[in-house]
């Protein structure tokens, strides 16, 4: 429970700052441009009843605009004065046009208001990436660093890649890191025609097509590819089942249940195996079957296997510490002043946008649309702890997702009111209002049916269906 809060806290902190930022953005130049902007509001304020869905507001003497917050934590809204918005306020429509309005000012002037938002969060993201190099730096394990190189899933030694092999690059470049948000080593793959790795001590070339899909490597498990990481101990927790059969730090596992592992990929596999097995068990006899496991263990310092009998914890854990990149390889750390994290923050803010923008069409596809996640989804990418380097970097993260998904041209986003602005400044005609409050209508309904959807993924995910 005490996780699930601090993720929650994590979540509604990073949202509101966007949202407040994103509407300050559309507010910033509403007013500089002389248009009244009514209510400013972070979080819908719904009304029920007779309730007005505010959880407060105010409105400052000699300003005309309405602060507040809404009950209904789905974003905010900046309602300005002559525009068809999500308010659907037609009636103000049907009024004469006054020179504080929208609709009154000259197109290039309400381009810049709508796209006002999407501008503060990608400026807001590179600046949250900037100091995120200035006060921690960047911290990696470099590819070509891991000498005992990667675990290949079938798909990849059918491709010709055998597992220990150091992957160098591609005819795009070398590899940097392993993965990251954006799944870059996964991309650069994907598009490769030749794939560069060390095979005992040899450079090796492997041909790809580079055009290849890469939503599988990322999904099926075992993945593509993966750092061979040895399923030793790193440390053991008192108390629990593996303190309790005698395991030590430094032992290696070698098999689960009579099936061999040689890394954590492999250990965590079986694990998920036993979990599904868990998932049809009806009785507390055959759950405890269940988690009973044969482990063929080596010792550290010997060579002989013990084998023991392990009676796993009901959500199937050891009590082991596993061994991880940082046990076998040094990270590479690139530090920053003030001025130079700025181009640095603003490069890794641009990889970070390619990357999403080119995993975005991987949307159309079956697999791609059950990836898709709502807020529990979004809420899960913040660690279990409180970590202000993870906190801002998710932030920074959500802001680029937030000012992408808005320039998309859809009605009722940003960019569906850019697109209607740019028509009219091609043709020198109006959308007619008529239009306008149909095409808000339809894009409402569609971003409604998507956000159902996403949520409803989370839900079959929370219940294993998925």
């Amino acid at each position: 429970m005490e996780t699930f809060l601090i993720r929650l806290l994590q979540f509604i902190l990073a949202i509101s700052l966007l949202v407040l930022l994103h509407e300050g953005g559309h507010m910033f130049f509403a007013k500089l441009f002389g248009v009244r902007v009514e209510k400013f509001f972070v979080f819908f304020d719904v009304s029920i009843g007779k309730w007005k869905g505010k959880l407060f507001s105010w409105k400052p003497k000699k300003d005309d605009t309405e602060y507040g917050m809404g009950w209904l934590p789905l974003g905010g809204y900046c309602k300005i004065s002559g525009m068809i918005d999500e308010s659907f306020d037609t009636e103000q429509m049907k009024k004469a046009p006054e020179p504080w309005e929208f609709r009154t000012k000259p197109a290039w002037q309400r381009l810049l208001i709508m796209i006002g938002g999407v501008l503060v969060n990608f400026v807001l993201a590179l600046f949250i990436y900037s100091m995120i190099m200035f006060t921690w730096g960047d911290t990696y394990f470099k590819v070509s660093d891991m000498k005992m190189g990667m675990r290949f899933n079938a798909d990849a030694k059918a491709l010709g890649f055998h597992d220990h092999d150091v992957m160098l690059g591609t005819d795009q470049g070398p590899f940097r890191e392993y993965a990251n948000v954006n799944g870059d080593f996964f991309r650069q793959i994907a598009q490769a025609k030749r794939v560069d790795v060390l095979r005992n001590g040899k450079k090796v070339s492997i041909k790809l097509p580079g055009d290849m899909d890469m939503l599988p490597m990322i999904k099926t498990r075992p993945f593509f590819a993966e750092p061979y990481i040895p399923a030793q101990v790193d440390s053991v927790m008192k108390g629990t089942p593996a303190d309790k059969a005698g395991i030590k730090a430094g032992d290696v596992i070698k098999s689960i249940n009579g099936k061999p592992v040689s890394t954590w990929s492999d250990v965590n596999y079986q694990t998920g195996v036993l979990n599904d097995v868990m998932a049809v068990k009806n009785t507390h006899k055959d759950s405890v079957m269940a988690r009973t496991v044969v482990l063929a263990v080596q010792h550290k310092g010997e060579t002989k296997i013990d084998t023991m009998k392990v009676l796993m914890t009901p959500d199937l854990k050891l009590g082991v510490y596993q061994s991880t990149l940082a046990t076998y390889y040094k990270p590479v750390e690139e530090h920053y002043s003030f001025f130079e994290s700025f181009p640095a923050g603003i490069k890794h803010g641009w990889g970070v946008l390619r990357g999403y923008i080119g995993n975005f069409r991987y949307l159309a596809s079956a697999d791609g649309a059950k990836s898709l996640g709502g807020f529990g989804a979004i809420g899960s990418l913040f660690p279990p702890y409180w970590d202000w380097y993870m906190f801002w970097s998710m932030t920074a993260f959500l802001s680029i997702i937030l000012a992408f998904m808005n320039i998309l041209p859809i009605p009722a986003l940003d960019g569906g009111h850019v697109v209607f602005l740019l028509y009219e400044m091609i043709t020198r005609r109006k959308p007619s209002e008529k239009f306008m409050v149909r095409a808000e209508y339809i894009g409402i309904t569609l971003l409604i049916i998507l956000m159902v959807f996403a949520n409803l993924n989370d839900i079959l995910r929370w219940l294993h269906i998925m």
